[in-house]
């Protein structure tokens, strides 16, 4: 998950030199970041499908080892148009980790404490996002943007080496579809030792046929809907301001570092959110946590044009706009996979993802078209992006007034 994060962070910090070095509008940016954010809405849905039919181990050693090649062979392009391609197909692999990651800490870990532990694997991503700031702004200046992309690509590849021997398959999966499995008798005797188990486990299976349509089945239809809507308009917010913020805060003047490091206390700010949400999540549920978290997201990035010309302020609403609007979408991906039974909860997490990554191409593609605008001032395209954050609370509140609970 942290690599992960940083292959996919990767881009936005890179931009900023490969604007300087190619000399390229900023529109065409937009399009490379759209690529890979369309890679990845791909992916989390042809893998999401894939790992519940051939398990989520085999998904997740291949798509690593699969982006670690892509990563690599990115620093080696030579245009804009061979960037826009390898970003595509990068995101291809990079898609199907998260859903994957997500169902399988969910399927191995007691209920009391699913959530908390699995937005803490989620926050791996928000840590390699941040890592990647700070490393990039030290590799950017010496090495070359290329640098990034090539540590991007060898330690994936190192880490397929260690996921062979210790990535287990997930114990529910393995019940419903092998089971007869002695690696099913063996993990569980490892995870409650001196118990005595049977030889033999079952599973119940939930009701309903296609993985996909069994997300609409037996009053689903309404969390689904839901979900997805919320999951769409974060990810708009986030990944306009995860792409765009390092360069734009270039274009106003900063050094390379400087801006680097802002996009890297954007993702601090999540990481530090999604540890502190997940715990909250565990004692008083989604919904207190999460519609005041999103007011203050809203109001955090209003606020966030009027602060540009006092840095120390502009870093301090950085991070609260990183901790309630990235630390916020493990809690949504959480909620999807805390609500979808085994059978299908990769496919309910990998399609919530897959709607949210339509927000994440629309989030960077406007973005560039906001800002070949000459009409509009900072602050008025930071109006523009709070909007979503707004409408998030309101479908929470929806989901509050109409009822939805889980039905897993």
């Amino acid at each position: 998950m942290i690599l992960d994060g940083f292959d996919v962070q990767s881009i936005s910090y890179a931009a900023p030199a490969i604007l300087q070095e190619w000399q390229i509008e900023k529109a065409q940016l937009g399009t490379v970041f759209g690529a890979g954010l369309f890679g990845l809405f791909i992916g989390s849905l042809v893998f999401s499908y894939l790992s519940d039919k051939l398990g989520r181990r085999p998904v997740l050693l291949w798509s690593t080892l699969f982006f670690a090649i892509c990563m690599i062979i990115t620093a080696f392009v030579q245009n804009i148009e061979q960037l826009i391609i390898l970003r595509f197909i990068t995101g291809l692999g990079l898609g199907a980790i998260m859903p994957n990651a997500m169902a399988l800490c969910g399927e191995i870990t007691p209920q009391k404490q699913r959530v908390s532990v699995m937005m803490f694997i989620s926050c791996g991503f928000t840590v390699g996002a941040m890592l990647g700031g700070f490393l990039a702004a030290f590799l950017i200046p010496h090495f070359g943007w290329q640098s990034v992309f090539l540590i991007g690509g060898i330690f994936p590849a190192i880490l397929v080496i260690f996921m062979l021997k210790y990535i287990p398959e997930s114990l529910q999966y393995m019940v419903l579809h092998r089971p007869e499995s002695p690696k099913i008798h063996s993990s569980l005797a490892a995870f409650y030792p001196g118990e005595e188990l049977p030889q033999r486990f079952e599973a119940v299976k939930p009701q309903g046929s296609m993985p996909v349509k069994a997300l609409f089945e037996h009053g689903r239809h309404r969390f689904t809907f839901s979900i997805w809507t919320i999951s769409l308009l974060n990810m708009i917010a986030l990944y306009f301001l995860s792409s765009w913020l390092p360069t734009l805060a270039k274009l106003t003047g900063m050094s390379l570092e400087s801006a680097v490091l802002l996009g890297a206390t954007l993702q601090l700010g999540g990481t530090v959110g999604t540890i502190l949400m997940g715990l909250w999540i565990d004692r008083v549920g989604f919904h207190r946590i999460l519609v005041p978290c999103y007011l203050v997201a809203a109001a955090g990035i209003a606020l966030l044009g009027g602060t540009v010309n006092m840095i120390w302020l502009f870093f301090i609403v950085v991070f609260i706009i990183g901790f309630t609007v990235i630390g916020g979408q493990p809690a949504i991906n959480a909620m999807a996979a805390d609500f979808y039974p085994t059978e299908f909860r990769t496919t309910g997490v990998g399609w919530s993802l897959a709607a949210g990554r339509i927000g994440s191409i629309i989030g960077p593609v406007l973005g560039g078209w906001l800002m070949q605008n000459e009409n509009l001032e900072p602050h008025q395209l930071f109006y523009i992006v709070a909007v979503p954050s707004v409408f998030i609370v309101l479908v929470f509140l929806l989901q509050k007034y109409l009822g939805i609970k889980h039905t897993s």
